[in-house]
């Protein structure tokens, strides 16, 4: 598969991303609330809420836990403000463990929003859909076809179609995510297609060479497309609604999670803010880090320190061989043409400039721009006064 030349990276095998909205008032209440009541019961190590502010409007909560042996995970959740046609606030979370993910371990959602049934939380933001629950499909087939396609293009969350073969009894309503590992359970989409919905469905899902067997199930493949998708693989031919494993849509929902993916539009932001700019540090990790910065002075010190010394060694040598022509009668050599200055900054402001991204709580930008980088031109010395008059 050709790879465009503004990929955008894959999801690190540490990470898990998902998204979600939260519909109705007190959205900001809910997770404080939410949060307390799991570090009061083990759940999560630690949280911390970090204010919105005029150049940074989500309201942002870290939490911290530790999974399977030991293993800390790390997590951000920004909620967006509410938005001007109703009190409905989106969030994004991204989370990011010390060693590859495992579908064992609880899902993300867990450290931050409470487990209830019909959750306030639990909505795709793009459908409106119900991730981990049943969906059926909508009666009109325009609209059917509408939300297909719109699913199948979706990169956040796990889409799964299922066909009816015919109608089920109350067995047959038991969600896929019932019998997926927790980590996962929040981030599949279950669809469900009536008897009678089988063309309609083939239908939407042609232009993705996606078809979805009679009384079957399809894995929709997502925008962009994962490498080594392909859509009879993540095909089951029967899925028996009688209250049993379906053990072959399982492994394909497994099997589609384990496909390497690019990270979806924000999620890269989001995944740069939790590594650079995390807060919830332990008293150990504060202690390494000032450590580090202590050693990234010290490294800049002696740099500075170094080149001194050479400037001082070569001003030295040249006035030796100054006063070594004076001594010998002749006139000095006329100077070498100097080549234009190049535009960037003295060393030493260039080193302060490094310095004091490096200090706590300091700008973490980049290289600085053209503009920034060009020193101000030295003031022309002022003109002696006349001796006239």
């Amino acid at each position: 598969m050709p790879i465009s030349a503004t990929a955008r990276p894959t999801v690190p095998p540490t990470v898990r991303t998902t998204r979600g909205r939260h519909v109705g008032e007190r959205a900001d209440e809910t997770l404080r609330r939410s949060l307390s009541a799991l570090k009061d019961a083990g759940t999560i190590d630690d949280f911390l809420e970090l204010p919105a502010d005029d150049t940074k409007p989500d309201l942002v909560f870290e939490s911290r836990t530790r999974v399977g042996d030991g293993v800390t995970v790390r997590a951000r959740l920004a909620l967006s403000p509410a938005k001007a046609k109703g009190p409905d606030r989106d969030w994004l979370l991204v989370a990011e463990a010390e060693r590859p993910w495992d579908p064992s371990w609880p899902s993300p959602v867990t450290m931050f929003w409470p487990q209830e049934p019909d959750a306030a939380w639990n909505h795709d933001p793009a459908s409106g859909l119900r991730p981990g629950e049943i969906n059926p499909l909508p009666e009109d087939d325009k609209d059917v076809r509408r939300r297909l396609r719109d699913c199948a293009r979706d990169p956040w969350y796990v889409h799964v179609v299922v066909h009816e073969a015919m109608t089920p009894d109350e067995r047959g309503y038991v969600p896929l995510a019932h019998w997926l590992p927790p980590g996962l359970r929040h981030r599949v989409v279950e669809h469900r297609a009536t008897p009678q919905q089988a063309r309609v469905t083939n239908w939407a899902l042609r232009e993705f060479d996606v078809e979805v067997p009679r009384g079957g199930a399809a894995v929709l493949p997502g925008r962009p497309v994962p490498e080594g998708y392909e859509p009879d693989a993540f095909a089951v031919r029967a899925v028996f609604l009688d209250g049993t494993e379906p053990t072959d849509l399982v492994d394909a929902v497994l099997r589609y999670d384990a496909l390497p993916r690019e990270l979806p539009e924000g999620a890269e932001e989001a995944l740069t803010a939790l590594r650079e700019d995390w807060h919830l540090l332990t008293v150990a990790e504060e202690l390494e880090r000032e450590r580090a910065l202590v050693a990234m002075y010290a490294e800049a010190l002696d740099a500075m320190t170094k080149s001194r010394d050479l400037y001082r060694e070569a001003a030295e040598r040249a006035h030796e061989a100054l006063a070594a022509y004076r001594e010998m009668g002749l006139a000095p050599p006329p100077p070498a043409a100097q080549p234009p200055r190049p535009r960037t900054p003295a060393p030493l402001q260039h080193l302060t400039r490094t310095l004091e991204r490096l200090k706590p709580g300091g700008s973490r930008r980049g290289r600085p721009s053209p503009e920034e980088a060009t020193p101000a031109p030295e003031p022309e010395a002022e003109a002696e006064p006349s001796d006239k008059g």
